[in-house]
């Protein structure tokens, strides 16, 4: 039994003729026969009379003409729900977002979007990727903020922008002397990253050309960006930082950019394939790309990254 049966059995029953019934659908008098046919085949039951002049239903068929109607009714009345889901901003909505974005992103954009759209409750839990994917595919988190690409195709990406990776040194360390550092010349021995867990760990590792970090005189397994950076501020070892998280530091001395083309991630909004709230999508993305830099709105190749 299919939607287009239903309209099929009303249409005849509103014209009580089958071509010109066929031809207020729009359809070809014996595909609509069959059709009727099959249905009635299906139901086990006759609906039209055929032998009446004019075409009648039969008394079982008034019913079911009075309950398809309904069918239709209810299946429009769908559709408009759904249309007005996908264009209203309102609810409570669960927000995934990886660490290493997180202090970084959200006092950027979440102040204007919460002003913009006073009916939407934002519930925001910082996760790995892992979880985040997890829960977006069991349906605990509506909406994820991480890395791509993820290659899945139960996750929907909307790239939002391609933030570099940069070099954060101690102020007496030997590559200060330089304006742009290539990253063969990282060597993994000095290099802090988080611990594991974190894909930032492993993208860094990449650039760096190495499988794991070799400790300087320790092991040291973090989960803050910030925390590697005031080690290296002590003049431990050196480490690589999105350029979000020292965004008002550029001009430090501890910084430096590698040379073109730049080592870069990929960060994107994520939903699930089913997710149908385009509207909150557009609204989230466009609130983002108000407080990023143009030039990393620019789509990238994703240098140096192996993986997520």
């Amino acid at each position: 039994m299919t939607l287009q049966q239903l309209e099929y059995v009303v249409a005849l029953d509103e014209h009580r003729h089958y071509v010109s019934a066929a031809e207020h659908c729009f359809v070809s008098q014996p595909n609509l026969t069959m059709q009727i046919k099959r249905l009635e085949e299906e139901l086990g039951v006759r609906i039209f009379d055929r032998d009446k002049k004019p075409l009648q239903p039969t008394e079982i068929g008034k019913e079911v003409i009075v309950r398809s109607r309904q069918i239709l009714r209810e299946s429009r009345r769908l559709i408009e729900f759904v249309n007005h889901e996908k264009e209203t901003i309102e609810g409570e909505f669960n927000i995934g977002i990886i660490p290493t974005l997180a202090p970084y992103l959200l006092p950027k954009f979440l102040p204007s979007f919460i002003r913009e759209n006073p009916r939407v409750h934002l519930k925001i839990q910082e996760l790995q990727t892992a979880q985040i994917i997890t829960q977006l595919e069991n349906g605990m988190l509506d909406i994820g903020f991480l890395v791509t690409p993820l290659h899945l195709n139960s996750i929907r990406e909307i790239p939002l922008f391609y933030e570099p990776f940069l070099l954060y040194l101690p102020k007496n360390h030997r590559f200060i002397k330089e304006k742009l550092i290539l990253a063969e010349d990282l060597d993994p021995r000095e290099v802090l990253v988080l611990d594991e867990g974190h894909c930032f760990r492993d993208q860094a590792l990449s650039i760096c050309g190495a499988k794991k970090s070799s400790s300087i005189g320790f092991d040291y397994q973090s989960g803050s960006i910030e925390a590697l950076k005031n080690l290296v501020q002590e003049g431990i070892g050196y480490t690589l930082v999105p350029e979000l998280s020292v965004i008002h530091e550029l001009k430090s001395v501890n910084i430096r950019r590698f040379m073109t083309p730049e080592p870069v991630r990929e960060v994107s909004l994520v939903v699930h394939s089913s997710f149908i709230k385009e509207s909150l999508i557009e609204s989230l993305t466009a609130s983002i790309k108000e407080v990023i830099p143009l030039r990393m709105q620019k789509k990238q190749a994703i240098v140096g990254l192996e993986s997520n």
